[in-house]
């Protein structure tokens, strides 16, 4: 199994990964913070919590999450998933269909092998830009379409420009 690294503090190892589903196991570290509410405009997700608590915001509605819960999220709801406790949390997580979200997680990934992140541990706007930009068929920031679409183009213009070059197989962080 490979383990893939999305934040400072959290991953995802693939268990499976087939057209129909990726499955992968998460691992939250703790004292997280709610990350931006996005969604999957064609996929849904599931998460069984094996080990540690979660908080969820799904649609709009906040709540805990412990070992043998579950949560599905239907395809393009907006949500967040975080561990603000202070012990880590691990959940299984399937995605159907796949689509291109293991590129996704590639992508992040290879932004933090190479370095490509910034103090916090994170890829900075134009490098998500060209992501968002590459991965709009799998992954969106929730928002106003018009809007968040608008900024993210620009952001993915300046990002390649600046030499975040998105590949459909994986993400080449090369650049300044």
């Amino acid at each position: 199994a490979e383990t893939l690294k999305l934040t400072p503090t959290e991953s995802v190892t693939i268990r499976q990964s087939s057209p129909e589903v990726l499955e992968g196991e998460g691992s939250y570290g703790p004292g997280g913070k709610a990350p931006p509410a996005h969604y999957h405009p064609a996929q849904d997700e599931h998460f069984e919590v094996i080990d540690g608590t979660l908080r969820a915001k799904v649609g709009g509605e906040q709540r805990g999450l412990g070992p043998g819960e579950m949560l599905d999220i239907p395809r393009g709801t907006p949500h967040q998933m975080w561990n603000p406790g202070d012990r880590p949390a691990r959940v299984i997580w399937q995605t159907r269909p796949a689509l291109r979200t293991e590129g996704w997680f590639r992508s992040i990934d290879a932004l933090h092998r190479e370095g490509r992140v910034g103090r916090n541990g994170m890829p900075g706007p134009l490098a998500f830009g060209a992501l968002l930009s590459e991965y709009d068929d799998s992954f969106r920031l929730a928002g106003p379409r018009l809007v968040v679409k608008g900024a993210v183009t620009v952001l993915g213009v300046l990002g390649r420009a600046r030499g975040y070059k998105p590949d459909p197989q994986t993400f080449s962080a090369i650049g300044p």
